[in-house]
């Protein structure tokens, strides 16, 4: 039973409500180019877990059936042990994920987002294929396999209320659980902030192994990284430091920073290639927010989208099981596609509204193929009043239209 995938709809509610809070005390921590980004690529990582979920879980019980130590019971206090014991490897997962190149090229989706609301919650890399083996040890331990996988969505879960601006400090709770406070520093790129505050639901790591750090009033938080994607394109924010890496392993004329650069310390490039291509960095004292302007019709129309593709997603996750692998690629196929469109709307791509088209076209052709004789028109008007509002609001034809948001601080700039 996957728990996140039963949580979603209190997910939303939460979200619901936060946009109520948003509203009512007049903050602005939300924009829809952000949050739909956040939201997609938690669609692709829902689907990509969904779609590999027998692996981790056949490698568990393997582990579990030939080199459990023990067998243990599923005791209440198993439960909690197991639970602890997860955190503890989840602060080492999550550790490394800021400390090596190829860890942080797929955690970094997760950081991409400037802004700070329990949409970044959902902001879920799709690349995270081997953090299932930080794990391994607990199947060892002998804690069965179902255990363990469910105190790991349980983990999950609680880590999404901490992705708010809404909640203060919380006194002593602040002591030994991860809380909205110390979790926003751990998205910020203050340079007081880097690398800190792994924890997924006990802070207590942090200050044991020296990497807590107490949110500070007079050094808000920055959200976001010091290499900004720029771009509200969910495939992109997935793949940009696999690029980055790509690029530099290629361009360096030495063999062994070819072989090492994926396991070096974050940001690490070969001398050579630093040195003909440099990359600027943000400067936190004028820091601005990548922000791109479309018209109300068309956010209305890329939120209307991106709820049909969730839709389909979660019907994927849940009836992924029934279909042929032929049905399953064409469907997570089908949201990829959408998720990037969605994306190059935002962005006012020359090539967006083409893109659109088509896959409306396929969308529809899907709806009629699945639908009686009798009803097939109906699919088809439902498809052309979606497609309406960008058909007449729409503006993706003309060329991007991008404005920054200035935050204005005084720290000093990671070196």
């Amino acid at each position: 039973m996957d728990l996140i995938l039963y949580a979603v709809p209190g997910f939303f509610l939460l979200i619901a409500i936060e946009l109520i809070a948003e509203k009512v005390r007049g903050t602005a921590y939300y924009r829809v180019n952000d949050s739909l980004t956040s939201l997609a690529t938690g669609t692709i990582n829902q689907l990509i877990n969904v779609s590999k979920a027998l692996i981790p879980f056949t490698v568990y019980v393997a582990v579990h059936q030939h080199f459990a130590i023990w067998n243990l019971s599923a005791s209440w206090l198993n439960w909690l042990v197991v639970f602890v014991l997860w955190d503890f490897f989840y602060y080492w997962n999550h550790r490394l994920g800021h400390e090596m190149n190829i860890l942080w090229a797929s955690h970094v989706v997760h950081h991409s987002s400037e802004e700070y609301n329990l949409t970044t919650a959902l902001r879920q890399t799709g690349t995270g294929f081997l953090s299932f083996i930080f794990y391994i040890p607990l199947a060892i331990v002998g804690f069965d396999p179902l255990m363990v996988l469910s105190v790991g969505a349980l983990n999950l879960i609680y880590q999404f209320w901490v992705h708010t601006q809404h909640v203060g400090k919380l006194g002593w709770y602040e002591w030994f659980f991860v809380s909205p406070s110390n979790h926003r520093g751990h998205h910020a790129q203050n340079t007081i902030y880097i690398d800190k505050n792994y924890g997924g639901v006990f802070i207590l790591w942090d200050r044991l192994f020296g990497t807590y750090q107490e949110e500070q009033e007079d050094d808000m938080p920055i959200f976001g990284i010091r290499g900004a994607v720029q771009s509200w394109n969910p495939l992109w924010v997935n793949a940009q430091i696999y690029a980055q890496l790509i690029k530099d392993a290629w361009r360096t004329k030495h063999w062994w920073y070819k072989l090492t650069i994926w396991f070096r310390r974050t940001g690490w490039r070969p001398p050579d290639v630093e040195e003909e291509f440099p990359i600027e960095k943000n400067e936190l004292e004028h820091f601005s927010k990548y922000d791109t302007q479309v018209n109300a019709w068309l956010k209305c129309y890329c939120i209307i989208q991106y709820a049909l593709t969730a839709t389909v997603g979660i019907y994927y996750s849940l009836f992924a099981e029934q279909m042929s692998l032929g049905q399953s690629a064409m469907v997570v196929g089908f949201v990829l596609w959408a998720t990037f469109s969605i994306g190059a709307l935002m962005e006012s791509k020359q090539y967006a509204g083409v893109l659109e088209w088509i896959r409306l076209g396929v969308f529809v052709s899907g709806v009629v193929s699945l639908m009686s004789p009798t009803v097939w028109a109906n699919g088809l008007l439902i498809g052309i009043a979606l497609a309406l509002p960008l058909l007449v609001f729409g503006r993706w034809q003309n060329p991007p239209s991008h404005s920054n948001t200035t935050v204005m601080m005084e720290t000093s700039s990671k070196q």
